[in-house]
C-alpha cells in the first residue's frame, strides 16, 4: 500500500525531473530574452493568470531586488484600465502552460499596438502566445504531479525556476554586486550585513575629533555632550595619530589623578585599530566581536588613509 511518504517523494521526483529538463531545453531564445530583459529601458511587465499569476508575482519580485525593474500586471485587471501601465519601453512577460489563456490571448493585439517587447514563457512553443511573442521560452513538462495531471504542480515549479534562471542571468549581465542587493533589501538582516560601514558610521558632529595637544579634559567634555565612546585624534592634516576610548580614561586616572589635564597625546592609544569606510558591516562585526580583542569603537578611514568617521557597536547590534 503506498504510504503518504511515498506520495511526496513521487511528487518531489516529478517536479525534480520537470526543472532538471528545462536545462536541455535551453537554446539561443534564453540568450535573446536576456538581451531583451537587459536592454529594456522601462519595466519588466510580468503577466498570467491563475497558478501561473502566483509564479509570475514572485518572478517579478525576484527581478525587482535583483536589479531588474519589474512589475506584475494581473490580466483581467488589465482588461478593465491596467494595460495603460504598459508602454513602448516595456517587456511583457507572459506566463501560461497552454499558451491559450483567454485573458492573455486577449491582451496579445494590445500589447502589440502599444509596442512593448513580448516574451512567453509556456509549455507550448506553438501555442497562440507562443506565435505573437518575439520570444518563446520553452517551459514544457512531461506531466503533473497531481495524479489526475490537472492540477498545476511541475508545470509551476519549472515555470519559477526558470524565472530564477532569467533573474540570475539579468544579475551577471548587469554585473550585480552584493552592495547592489543590499541597497534593495535595507530591512533585512541579510541586506543589513552587506551595508558597508560608511553606512553606518558617526560622522560631522557625532565624531569627536580633536588635536593631540588638547587637554584630556576638554575630550571628556566633548565625547560626553555627543554621547560618544571614543574620541579620534588628529594632526594638523587630519591624519589619524592615536584613540581615546572610555577605558583609556580610566586608566588614566587610577594611574594619575592629575592626568584630567594633560594632552590626550599622553594617554591616547597611538596606531589604533582602525576599519575602512567601504568595508561591509559584516566584516566589521568579525572584527569588532570575534577577534581576540573586542572593540566598541573602531574609527574609519577612507581609502586614502584619511580619518571619516566612528563605527559604533551599538550600530552593529542588529546585525
Amino acid at each position: 500500500m503506498e504510504t503518504y511518504q511515498d506520495i511526496a517523494r513521487e511528487v518531489l521526483t516529478l517536479e525534480a525531473e520537470a526543472v532538471r529538463g528545462l536545462a536541455a531545453r535551453i537554446t539561443d531564445q534564453f540568450d535573446r530574452a536576456i538581451e531583451r530583459l537587459h536592454a529594456c529601458r522601462g519595466r519588466v511587465v510580468v503577466t498570467g493568470m491563475g497558478k501561473c499569476g502566483l509564479i509570475g508575482r514572485k518572478i517579478s519580485a525576484t527581478f525587482a531586488s535583483t536589479g531588474t525593474p519589474s512589475v506584475f500586471m494581473h490580466p483581467a485587471d488589465a482588461i478593465h484600465g491596467d494595460l495603460g501601465m504598459i508602454t513602448e519601453q516595456d517587456v511583457v512577460l507572459a506566463l501560461s502552460n497552454s499558451g491559450e489563456t483567454e485573458e492573455l490571448v486577449r491582451l496579445l493585439p494590445m500589447i502589440r499596438k502599444i509596442g512593448a517587447a513580448l516574451i512567453a514563457l509556456t509549455g507550448q512553443v506553438t501555442s497562440t502566445l507562443a506565435q505573437h511573442s518575439d520570444v518563446v521560452l520553452d517551459a514544457t513538462v512531461a506531466r503533473e504531479a497531481c495524479p489526475y495531471n490537472l492540477a498545476p504542480t511541475a508545470s509551476t515549479t519549472a515555470q519559477l525556476a526558470l524565472g530564477d534562471a532569467l533573474a540570475i542571468a539579468l544579475m551577471h549581465k548587469r554585473q550585480f554586486k552584493p552592495e547592489d542587493y543590499a541597497l534593495r533589501h535595507p530591512g533585512g538582516s541579510l541586506g543589513k550585513r552587506l551595508l558597508k560601514v560608511e553606512d553606518l558610521m558617526r560622522t560631522g558632529e557625532r565624531l569627536v575629533r580633536v588635536l593631540p595637544e588638547t587637554p584630556l579634559r576638554d575630550v571628556v567634555v566633548a565625547m560626553t555632550q555627543t554621547r560618544n565612546g571614543a574620541a579620534c585624534i588628529v594632526d594638523a592634516h587630519g591624519a589619524l595619530v592615536g584613540f581615546f576610548s572610555d577605558g583609556d580614561f580610566r586608566r588614566a586616572i587610577l594611574q594619575d589623578s592629575r592626568a584630567i589635564d594633560a594632552p590626550v597625546a599622553s594617554v591616547m592609544t597611538r596606531n589604533p585599530t582602525t576599519i575602512r569606510a567601504r568595508q561591509l558591516a559584516e566584516e566589521a562585526v568579525q572584527l569588532m566581536r570575534c577577534s581576540t580583542r573586542k572593540f566598541s569603537q573602531l574609527p574609519v578611514l577612507d581609502a586614502a588613509g584619511q580619518l571619516v568617521g566612528l563605527l559604533d557597536d551599538d550600530e552593529l547590534l542588529n546585525l
